[in-house]
């Protein structure tokens, strides 16, 4: 009897202490859920060099927030919130043209490790495509541009002007490299919904 008096004892409390636990609240930021728009730009760092030249396709990239991203007055994402990637596609550098590639971000991560997914970019205007420009004329070509001056009444003579304009070759494109701790922008290509609650 005195046992069976003990145990039920015992898991009164254990319940009583259950039922405390559960009420425990922890702490919340000031909203429930906030939509970021597509075009949303956020300044991040990248956090290694990422180069066409030993980066593969699928490579994997991490960027760094350098500011705290606010929406209507709400800190939404704090600076130093890690987002995650990869090189989703490496054009090799060819005659006259340097090499590009693209990065897409795929989450973000707070720093109490709460991850949210994305789709987006790191932006450039030349459609989120990152380096890939012209290279140097390999040759200049000199062109005499002739011109008729007139000085005075009676007599004229023809006057010369030597320019020189880019020939039709280009030296081979070079390796497009972000290196660490360079500034680049995120750009959202969809909405993002940051559900997450919980401060850091």
């Amino acid at each position: 009897m005195k046992k069976l008096l003990a145990f039920l004892l015992i898991f009164t409390g254990m319940a009583v202490w259950a039922e405390e636990f559960d009420n425990i609240q922890l702490p919340m930021r000031d909203y429930d859920g906030i939509e970021l728009p597509a075009g949303t730009f956020i300044p991040v760092m990248s956090a290694q060099d990422i180069s066409t030249q030993y980066c593969p396709e699928g490579y994997k990239v991490k960027f760094i927030s350098t500011n705290d991203l606010y929406l209507y007055e709400t800190n939404i994402l704090p600076k130093d919130t890690e987002f995650y990637g990869y090189i989703e596609k490496i054009n090799e550098p060819v005659v006259g043209t340097h090499a590009s590639m693209k990065i897409k971000i795929t989450k973000l991560k707070l720093q109490d490790n709460f991850e949210i997914p994305l789709k987006a970019y790191i932006y450039t205007t030349n459609n989120n495509l990152i380096g890939g420009g012209l290279t140097e004329p390999a040759e200049y070509v000199k062109m005499p541009h002739y011109q008729r001056r007139f000085q005075g009444n009676f007599w004229s003579h023809r006057g010369a002007t030597l320019q020189i304009r880019p020939g039709g070759r280009r030296l081979m494109g070079e390796h497009t490299r972000i290196n660490a701790g360079e500034n680049e922008l995120i750009i959202l290509t969809s909405p993002a919904w940051i559900t997450h609650t919980l401060t850091n």
